[in-house]
């Protein structure tokens, strides 16, 4: 990196990384390339509407090859009432840029009420905490006598309560708005109010499934962000599900990255993805990519402490031979 940049070039990019994200890093919302697997993860409102409680292990990698770029692991839980009508979630969230690391948690508990015989809309809320540390230790800057980059470590806690909707066809579509955090304005402090903001943060989520074959289906879908402040981030995506398990598809987010994805359904307990970003925004130059993988572990296929719900609809598809009872496609 050095040699091919320069390391004055370094600095000036790292300096305006750190800048520009810290500014908005108090929103606790990490990126995600395959967010249609993950929604639990920034909406309340999911985490009773899945089939069976699911488990969810995400890693993600950004702008490879750039000194101190962003990594994220992600673990969450996902726990549908044998009523079908409420659900309980667990997130735990730890994310690194430079030189600060933010670790959060959050519990979510929805409740869905029937709209029609195949419809349902989830109201959902979150509560838990975050933590941020900065090291100011690691990494050397340009402009040594900042005030902000003075005096070591800074390190707060701040609680966190959030909100969502999440209206759905059991088998079709699928319509979210959440906000994850309505308390802002609690990260300032006298020596780091000049890069930290905390401000709300909106975000909106759909998609439509389309049976294409008796094995084949087709799903737009797409995820719309917006911080206060910041401007609005679309990402769109559009995944092709075969045999009931196979899926490869596209994703882009407006003026910055265009991805590829893949997913296997392996048995009837576990699902792996995996995403590759290509940065559209002047960053590909530098970067080897990002990289995300996600792997998802279902716990049977009934709700909490009971059997197989009977109303939602699997199929039962072969894959070299085993039976794969295939869950949603959302």
């Amino acid at each position: 990196m050095r040699n091919k940049f320069g390391l004055s070039t370094y600095r000036i990019f790292f300096l305006v990384l750190l800048a520009t994200t810290l500014v908005a890093y108090g929103q606790k919302e990490p990126q995600y390339t395959q967010y249609m697997y993950n929604i639990g993860s920034f909406n309340p409102a999911y985490v009773g509407t899945v089939e069976s409680p699911e488990i969810i292990g995400l890693y993600r990698a950004q702008w490879i090859d750039v000194p101190g770029a962003p990594t994220t692991i992600r673990g969450g839980v996902n726990i549908p009432f044998s009523n079908e009508k409420m659900g309980l979630g667990f997130n735990v969230v730890n994310d690194e840029l430079g030189p600060s690391t933010q670790t959060y948690f959050d519990v979510a508990y929805s409740y869905q009420i029937q709209l029609s015989s195949d419809t349902k809309l989830s109201f959902g809320i979150n509560a838990g905490g975050s933590s941020l540390n900065v090291d100011y230790s690691k990494g050397t800057f340009e402009l040594g006598s900042d005030p902000s980059l003075l005096g070591g470590n800074y390190s707060n806690f701040y609680p966190t309560v959030g909100a969502g909707l999440f209206m759905y066809h059991e088998e079709d579509w699928y319509l979210g708005v959440s906000v994850p955090n309505f308390l802002t304005n609690t990260l300032y402090n006298d020596e780091v109010a000049t890069i930290v903001e905390d401000n709300m943060q909106f975000n909106a989520i759909g998609g439509y499934v389309f049976q294409l074959g008796d094995r084949t289906k087709f799903k737009p879908a797409f995820l719309v962000n917006y911080l206060q402040g910041s401007p609005v981030t679309v990402n769109l995506s559009a995944n092709f599900q075969f045999l009931d398990a196979l899926t490869v598809g596209g994703s882009y987010r407006f003026d910055n990255a265009v991805s590829g994805l893949a997913g296997l359904q392996i048995s009837n307990a576990i699902f792996v993805g995996y995403a590759y970003d290509y940065s559209t925004n002047g960053l590909g130059e530098y970067s080897g990519g990002s990289h995300e993988a996600i792997v998802k572990f279902y716990i049977g296929r009934g709700g909490f402490g009971s059997g197989n719900k009977s109303k939602k609809k699997t199929k039962d598809t072969n894959i070299k031979g085993k039976q794969i009872d295939s869950p949603r496609f959302f």
